[in-house]
C-alpha cells in the first residue's frame, strides 16, 4: 500500500500564519487607538433597553416606519448628553426589536422616556430671529393686528418680541417654504378665529442678551407669553452644547421658546394648533415640470378644520407671524409661511427642496408621531461596580478553564500536549486581537455572554487536538510509521474536524439570527472562535505535527511523547527499516 506523503513544505503554512498573527497585533496595538476590547455594559456598567414596536391595527411594520422610530429615539438619547450610545435594529417587520444601549448610565427611568411616543406638533410662529443672541435695538412703540375681526389682548401688559425677517428667508437665511393647497378645493364659508394670534401696542423690554454659566436648554415653555419668557427667548443661545439635542418632549398646551435643529434660528411659538396624529398621509413628489421637491400633506377631519381656522387668520400677517412651526420632540423642523387659506385638508409645503430633503421631511410629518408603539421587551440596569466584577469572573473563569484543559493534555499526551497548548495559546492571542480590531471597526462589544461563547470555543478547540491525536495513535496500531499515522492521520481527523465545526458554526448562526441581546453576543463569539479553531488546526497544529513527526525521538515513541508503544497496546513504533523489511518479507513468502 502507498503511503500518504508528508507535505514537501510545512512551514509555508507557518510562515502564512505568522506573518498574518503579526499583522493582526499590529493593527491591534497600534499606538494612538484603543488597545483594548470594547466592553459591553454587563461588563463596564450601564442600561439596556430591548424596545419591540408594534404597529397601529395590528399592521405590518414597514422599514421606514422602523427606521424613522429609531432615528426619533437616537435623537432622545442623545439629548441625554450621553456619549457612546447606541441604537440599532434586530429582525424586521413586527419580528423587529430595538436595542438601546447607553454606557455608563444606570437609571430606570431612560427605559420609560424611550418609548414615548414621539410628539410632532404644528405651532404659529410669534417671533423668529438668529439662533445666537443679537444686539437689542432702542425699543419703539410696535402694533400688530390680527386678520379676525377681533384681536385677543396679550396675556402680558408688555408686547410680544418679534424679530421680522424678509418674506423669502428665515432667520438663517435659508429660504422659506411656502404652504399651499396641493389641489383645488371648495372654501368653507366659515372661519373661527380662536388660533389668531394676539396683538399689543406697548415698548418691548430692553434686556442685554447673555450667555449664564447654566445656559438656557429648550424647551422653554410658560402659560403665558409674558416678559419672563420673552426674557428666555432674547437670552437663549442655540449654539451652546445641549441646546439642539432634542429628545424632551414639550407640553403643546403652553407657548414654547426653542431652536431649529440646526441651531440657526430660534423660535417664539404659540400653544400647537394641530397635532402629529392629525397627519394622515405625506410624501415627497416633482411636480410635473418642476425642478425641486415639494411635500405633499394630506389631514383628518379634526387637522382640517384647525388648518382652515389658523390658515384664515394668520395668512395675511406679516412675517414672522404668518408662518407655523412643525416641531418634533420640541425642537423646530420647519417654518414655512402661508401662503392662503388651506381650506380642503390638502396641503403642499414648497420650497428648494432636494429629494432627500423632500422625503426627510415627509417622515418626519408621515412617522413623527410615531405610528409605532413602543413596548418595554427587557430593561438591564447594571452598575460599574457589578460590571468590573462580573468582568474580572469573565477572565477567572476563562482562565481556569484554559488552564484546566491545557493540564489535562499534558498529563495525557505529554509532547503532543504542548503542541495543543501551543495552539491554543495561539487561538488565544488571534481571540484577543480579533476583539480589539473588530470593536474598532464594526463596534463590536464583549459582553459576559461573548466571554461564555470564548470559554465554550476552548473545549471546540482542544476537540480538534484530541481527534488528531487519537487518529495519528490509530494508524501507529495499524502498523504505520509514525509520519505515515501524521498524514493519514490527518486525512481522516480533517473530516470529523470539519463537521464538527461546521455543526458548531451553523449553530451559531442560527442563534445570532433568531436572538436579540446577550444570546446574540454569544453566538457571534462562538462563530468567531469556531473559524479561529479551523484556521489554527489547518496552519498551526497540523504543520507542527509534520514537522513533530520528523524528529527521532518522536518516532523511537518515549514514555514523554505521548505516544509510548506500551500505552497504544503495541510493541513498538513501527520505522521506516522495519516496514521495508516486513514488506520484503511478505513478498518471499507470496514467491
Amino acid at each position: 500500500m502507498a503511503q500518504q506523503q508528508t507535505p514537501a513544505r510545512p512551514g509555508r503554512s507557518l510562515v502564512i500564519l505568522t506573518l498574518a498573527v503579526i499583522g493582526l497585533i499590529v493593527w491591534a496595538f497600534w499606538p494612538g487607538v484603543p488597545n483594548s476590547p470594547q466592553l459591553g455594559l454587563d461588563l463596564r456598567g450601564g442600561t439596556q433597553v430591548i424596545l419591540k414596536p408594534r404597529a397601529l391595527n395590528d399592521q405590518t411594520i414597514s422599514d421606514q416606519q422602523l427606521q424613522q422610530t429609531v432615528e426619533i429615539i437616537r435623537q432622545r438619547v442623545n439629548g441625554l448628553g450621553v456619549a457612546e450610545a447606541e441604537v440599532t435594529t434586530q429582525g424586521s417587520g413586527n419580528n423587529a426589536a430595538i436595542i438601546v444601549s447607553i454606557p455608563g448610565v444606570s437609571d430606570n427611568g431612560i427605559a420609560e422616556s424611550l418609548k414615548q411616543t414621539a410628539l410632532l406638533d404644528f405651532r404659529a410662529v410669534e417671533a423668529e430671529t438668529a439662533g445666537s443672541p443679537q444686539p437689542i435695538p432702542t425699543p419703539s412703540p410696535s402694533a400688530s393686528a390680527s386678520a379676525s375681526a377681533t384681536a385677543s389682548p396679550s396675556a402680558s401688559p408688555t408686547a410680544s418680541v418679534s424679530a421680522s425677517p424678509s418674506p423669502s428667508a428665515t432667520g438663517n437665511g435659508a429660504p422659506v417654504p411656502n404652504l399651499v393647497r396641493a389641489a383645488t378645493t371648495t372654501p368653507s364659508p366659515t372661519a373661527s378665529a380662536s388660533a389668531s394670534p394676539t396683538a399689543a401696542a406697548s415698548p418691548s423690554p430692553s434686556v442685554s442678551p447673555t450667555t449664564p454659566a447654566d445656559a438656557l436648554i429648550p424647551p422653554i415653555q410658560s402659560k403665558t407669553n409674558d416678559a419672563a419668557l420673552q426674557k428666555k427667548f432674547l437670552e437663549l443661545d442655540c449654539s451652546v452644547p445641549g441646546a439642539t439635542s432634542g429628545g424632551t418632549p414639550d407640553d403643546p398646551a403652553l407657548w414654547l421658546v426653542t431652536c431649529s435643529q440646526d441651531g440657526q434660528a430660534k423660535y417664539l411659538l404659540q400653544p400647537a394648533f394641530i397635532r402629529g396624529t392629525n397627519v394622515t398621509d405625506a410624501s415627497a413628489a416633482l411636480p410635473q415640470g418642476g425642478t425641486t421637491y415639494v411635500v405633499n400633506l394630506s389631514f383628518d377631519t379634526e387637522g382640517q378644520k384647525k388648518l382652515a381656522e389658523v390658515s384664515q387668520t394668520i395668512y395675511q400677517l406679516s412675517p414672522p407671524q404668518n408662518q407655523f412651526a412643525i416641531v418634533l420632540d420640541s425642537l423646530v423642523v420647519s417654518s414655512p409661511y402661508f401662503r392662503e387659506p388651506i381650506l380642503g385638508g390638502t396641503a403642499q409645503i414648497e420650497g428648494t427642496f432636494t429629494q432627500q430633503e423632500a422625503k426627510a421631511l415627509a417622515n418626519v410629518l408621515k412617522y413623527g408621531a410615531l405610528p409605532l408603539t413602543l413596548d418595554l421587551s427587557q430593561s438591564t440596569s447594571i452598575s460599574p461596580t457589578l460590571g468590573d466584577d462580573q468582568l474580572k469572573a469573565g477572565i477567572a473563569a476563562g482562565l481556569l478553564g484554559l488552564i484546566l484543559v491545557a493540564l489535562y493534555l499534558l498529563l495525557y499526551y505529554r509532547a503532543l500536549g504542548l503542541i495543543a497548548v501551543a495552539s491554543l495559546m495561539v487561538a488565544g492571542i488571534i481571540t484577543y486581537c480579533g476583539f480589539v480590531v473588530l470593536g474598532r471597526t464594526i463596534g463590536f462589544t464583549l459582553t459576559l455572554a461573548g466571554i461564555a461563547g470564548a470559554i465554550v470555543a476552548i473545549g471546540i478547540t482542544a476537540d480538534s487536538f484530541i481527534v488528531y491525536f487519537e487518529r495519528i495513535r490509530d494508524e501507529i496500531r495499524e502498523g504505520r510509521t509514525l509520519r505515515a499515522a501524521c498524514d493519514a492521520g490527518w486525512v481522516r481527523a480533517r473530516r470529523t474536524i470539519l463537521a464538527a465545526d461546521f455543526v458548531s458554526l451553523l449553530a451559531a448562526i442560527v442563534l445570532y439570527l433568531l436572538s436579540v441581546g446577550g444570546v446574540r453576543g454569544f453566538a457571534f463569539t462562538l462563530g468567531l472562535t469556531t473559524l479561529i479553531d479551523i484556521a489554527v488546526a489547518f496552519l498551526f497544529t497540523r504543520p507542527v505535527v509534520s514537522l513533530m513527526s520528523r524528529n527521532s525521538w518522536f518516532s523511537k515513541g518515549g514514555p514523554m511523547t505521548g505516544l509510548d508503544p506500551k500505552r497504544l497496546g503495541v510493541d513498538s513504533i513501527p520505522t521506516a527499516t522495519t516496514t521495508r523489511r516486513r514488506t520484503r518479507s511478505s513478498a518471499g513468502k507470496e514467491a
